[in-house]
């Protein structure tokens, strides 16, 4: 039976790493802790992504936040999805105690307090710098993803931003695509569009508005706009060289998830686009940690879905690193799984079939161990403790070990208000992206033109109406001619007439009687 000498030996040689690493925590056998047999993480695949999963409370979002600090310190920025609303606490030095003190002298590592330089970030209404993206940095084929249209309405919604582009209209907001599906659906824009672009179908264009106002509803209103994000500014670090850490305030956004999708989409869509190609690096440029990561996939189409999976792949090759946190791995879908080379695995709970189950699978997608019968060990973990694998520097797997977790060293629960205003206060970039602007685009322009054509109509209506006055009142008969066509004017001409006739009438039958005409 192995030993924890074996254990021991296995550890220092296959988390020996000559690159640098960051120190997880030591390595556990039963209840035995083995004081200085580190586990560590080579910061040369952190690019290669990763997975922390576990139950409720066993420590999954404390080891985000362990991981991002000892990043920052080596001079690596964080991007941290903070669904719950307590990661902020990292902008704060610790606080220690009794439980931490012991647990770092088991481990055999010193603990110092210490807070990491942070930037509050929204999508919403919350507190710090404001994420926006515009329509036309979607483009029509993410867009048509998010929206769920089918192929024929994807060909309508890339007829209007080929439209657009060609009458320099600007399609910064939401506003501005719903104005121009109205405006090609007017008689003036239906007869436009179809003599330079081909036929455009009602339904289609009425299926576009639908799914617009769907996402709209759930707030794509607010982060759809200007003054758009600037992805290389989530690259910064201090006057020390510690990189920051980007805290996104979702809390607000967990009923809310399809616009939760969207975001994730597109930053990771503007990231791949933007950033420069690096291989593999030293140590990665950027790591992004999804926290409640089953809210991005539960709700997601099969595109979306597909797209998530694709950037995933490729992002990898941009310095950038991906980490799913979720309760469950099976939360997770298996081709984005097959993707994530680091596991830390927190406890799981088995009080149903179906958890004994998921269990049985969870164990058998972990490396065979000599140590460890990993589905029974799942049930048995303690708080602060994780089932854990990585990527060696080659790209291998290495044993899985028992890892007991070094504590973080800023404050683990939120910040108060004052403390949130003051990092608010001093953010450098909230006074960039928070400032409001609505520059002219399609929405305004479409409008101007509309009132132009419809003042134009109503001036031609006029005009025309005001020239039949005119032909009425050139076609009016005179006094004399209504005088005559009155009809007690017409008896009395009728009268006279007869009487006129029937005075002739006698004097010429008197003539003709005495000429011998009867």
């Amino acid at each position: 039976m192995p030993t924890k000498e074996d254990l021991k030996t296995l550890v220092d040689s296959a988390f020996n790493f000559t690159g640098d690493s960051i120190v997880l925590g030591t390595a556990k056998l039963g209840d035995e802790i083995l004081e200085n047999t580190l586990v560590r993480i080579p910061l040369k695949t952190f690019n290669r992504h990763g997975l922390i999963a576990g139950a409720t409370g066993t420590g999954k979002t404390k080891t985000l936040q362990n991981i991002a600090e000892k990043l920052s310190s080596h001079g690596v920025p964080t991007l941290l999805m903070d669904i719950k609303g307590d990661l902020s606490g990292i902008s704060q030095a610790g606080t220690s105690n009794p439980k931490i003190e012991e647990r770092h002298a088991k481990i055999g590592m010193p603990w110092q307090a210490k807070g990491f330089p942070t930037e509050l970030l929204s999508i919403s209404g919350e507190k710090g710098v404001r994420l926006r993206a515009t329509i036309s940095e979607f483009g029509p084929v993410l867009l048509s993803k998010i929206l769920e249209i089918n192929d024929t309405q994807s060909g309508v919604l890339s007829l209007i931003f080929k439209y657009c582009d060609d009458n320099k209209l600007p399609l910064l907001d939401i506003k501005d695509l719903r104005k121009i599906c109205q405006y090609i659906q007017t008689d003036e824009g239906k007869d436009e569009v179809e003599k330079n672009y081909g036929l455009v179908s009602p339904a289609s264009v009425g299926a576009i508005l639908r799914n617009l106002l769907e996402i709209e509803q759930q707030g794509a209103d607010v982060f759809f706009g200007e003054r758009s994000f600037d992805v290389n500014d989530l690259l910064r670090r201090d006057t020390n060289g510690n990189g920051y850490c980007n805290i996104l305030r979702l809390a607000d956004l967990q009923s809310k998830p399809k616009l939760f999708s969207t975001f994730m989409l597109c930053l990771l869509a503007e990231i791949y686009a933007t950033f420069p190609e690096r291989g593999d690096m030293d140590k990665p440029q950027l790591c992004i940690f999804i926290d409640e990561a089953h809210l991005i996939f539960n709700e997601a189409s099969k595109a979306l879905l597909d797209q998530i999976t694709t950037i995933v792949k490729l992002i990898r090759s941009k310095g950038v690193g991906l980490f799913f946190i979720t309760q469950d791995p099976t939360d997770v879908p298996e081709d984005v799984l097959g993707q994530l080379g680091m596991k830390m695995q927190h406890a799981l709970r088995a009080f149903t079939e179906k958890d004994r189950k998921a269990i049985k699978t969870v164990a058998e997608n972990f490396p065979p161990s000599d140590f460890y019968k990993t589905s029974d060990l799942l049930t048995a973990l303690g708080i602060g403790e994780a089932l854990v694998t990585v990527l060696n520097e080659k790209g291998i797997p290495t044993p899985l070990v028992h890892t007991y977790l070094t504590a973080p060293q800023s404050r683990m629960d939120i910040i108060s208000p004052a403390e949130m205003d003051a990092l608010v206060n001093q953010s450098q970039l909230v006074r960039i992206y928070n400032e409001e602007m609505d520059r002219e685009s399609a929405f305004e322009i479409l409008t101007k033109k509309l009132e132009a054509h419809e003042q134009a109509a109503k001036e031609e209506a006029e005009a025309k109406a005001e020239a039949k006055e005119e032909k009425k009142a050139s076609n009016e008969p005179s006094t004399v001619e209504k005088v005559l066509n009155n009809s007690v004017t017409k008896i009395v001409i009728r009268e006279v007439a007869r009487g006129l006739l029937g005075v002739l009438g006698i004097k010429s039958g008197t003539r003709k009687k005495s000429n011998g005409w009867f």
